[in-house]
């Protein structure tokens, strides 16, 4: 029997404390947990039709075979663009009323900048579900771009410690990469994504019916993505861009759905078998290029979108990898000239911003990536077309000579 008396004890601790390494009282006990992570990614048009199951399928996929409740939360920027979502959305759960349940109106949310920055709309949100009573079997619809599907995650990760969350994505970006992944989060201290946590989605539907009515930035925005992940992925997909960038920026459809596709499974091909889910590690490839470019859209107030100021960061990065003897120039130039071709910007005179020591300013978002990322500086280049390699040090002279050689004419300004 393990007696528990008072002298005992105490010689035991007088025993501990007296020596010269300090020794736990019992061996610890290493708890290890497996939790695998599922969850569909949908590619569909016209999701809402009412003969389209999909949607309601999503919601069973467990096979509960019950009525589930759905709160719905949708971008104000898509509703002003698209107003028949709400009477589409209403008209789709009243024709399936042995499957689904609206918890209550669906709501608007903001969408862009103002989504992500500030606890104003997660502390609505969470107020909202509240209010609907969601329990951890309910649901959460968010429709949207990728800074109103962050904030909505964050939201329904917090709440309950874990509401079910399904993405719908209605931007390029979102759908090729923000909405699909495992991450969600808000700005705040002056930094991208400083607050979130890791919280794998329901389910996600890109529905393509939701291209047409988007604005020319945020229709090409997501080709900086796709631009990402073929540089330092697969070379034949950038020789796909490289053949399609005009009918890409000439809003072609097809070309555009299939863009998307080959770049959301890119990404979520890398996040099931890149060994590292949840980012413990110092090293994210997926992030080629947007050191620079998180820094450039806090620098600019996110008047450049996170898009535009990703191409930016990876010509940044490209002309970095050059410099390195990573890539020749003729690669160099193909990389800027692609970008270029789809309708992305490669330069900004952010880039040439100094501070009152005349220090780059854009160099402070090496450490801010750093400092996110955990541990050392680990930077993702291009090692040839399709290939990357990670280095661990970024030397300014090769940022002066990026800005140098990225500067646009002075009379094409």
């Amino acid at each position: 029997m393990l007696s528990t008396s008072p002298r005992r004890l105490s010689i035991g601790w007088r025993c501990i404390i007296g020596s010269n390494r300090i020794k736990e009282v019992f061996p610890a006990y290493t708890q290890r947990i497996s939790v695998p992570f599922e969850y569909p990614v949908h590619f569909v048009n016209e999701c809402f039709r009412d003969d389209n199951s999909l949607l309601a399928d999503v919601f069973n996929r467990l096979g509960e075979n019950k009525r589930h409740r759905v709160a719905v939360f949708i971008d104000s920027g898509l509703c002003a663009k698209q107003s028949q979502i709400i009477p589409q959305l209403r008209e789709y759960f009243h024709s399936h009323p042995t499957q689904l349940e609206l918890a209550g109106a669906p709501e608007l949310v903001p969408g862009g900048k103002s989504a992500k920055s500030g606890w104003g709309p997660v502390r609505d949100v969470m107020w909202m579900m509240g209010n609907l009573h969601l329990d951890r079997q309910s649901f959460v619809l968010g429709i949207g771009g990728g800074s109103a599907l962050d904030m909505l995650g964050f939201a329904s990760a917090i709440v309950h410690r874990g509401v079910r969350f399904v993405r719908m994505p209605t931007t390029t970006l979102s759908q090729a990469d923000a909405g699909i992944g495992v991450k969600n989060g808000m700005d705040e201290h002056g930094m991208k994504n400083f607050v979130g946590t890791f919280a794998p989605p329901w389910a996600v539907i890109n529905d393509f019916s939701f291209l047409s009515s988007l604005d020319e930035d945020d229709w090409i925005a997501g080709i900086a993505e796709a631009w990402k992940v073929a540089i330092i992925k697969d070379k034949a997909f950038f020789d796909w861009l490289s053949e399609h960038a005009s009918a890409l920026r000439e809003r072609d459809l097809p070309s555009m759905e299939q863009a998307v596709y080959k770049t959301a499974t890119l990404h979520l091909d890398h996040i099931a078998g890149g060994g590292d889910p949840f980012e413990f590690g110092s090293a994210r490839p997926l992030d080629f290029g947007h050191w620079a470019g998180h820094k450039l859209e806090t620098m600019s107030e996110y008047s450049l979108n996170h898009g535009q100021a990703v191409s930016i960061g990876i010509a940044v990065d490209s002309c970095c990898a050059f410099r390195a003897g990573l890539i020749d120039e003729t690669q160099l130039n193909i990389i800027i000239a692609g970008l270029f071709s789809t309708g992305l910007p490669t330069w900004s005179q952010l880039l040439e911003q100094t501070d009152a020591s005349d220090t780059l300013s854009i160099l402070a978002g090496l450490e801010e990536f750093r400092e996110h990322l955990g541990g050392r500086l680990t930077v993702t280049l291009p090692d040839g077309i399709g290939s990357r390699v990670e280095v661990h040090n970024i030397e300014e002279s090769w940022i002066r000579w990026a800005i140098d050689h990225l500067r646009p004419p002075e009379n094409s300004q």
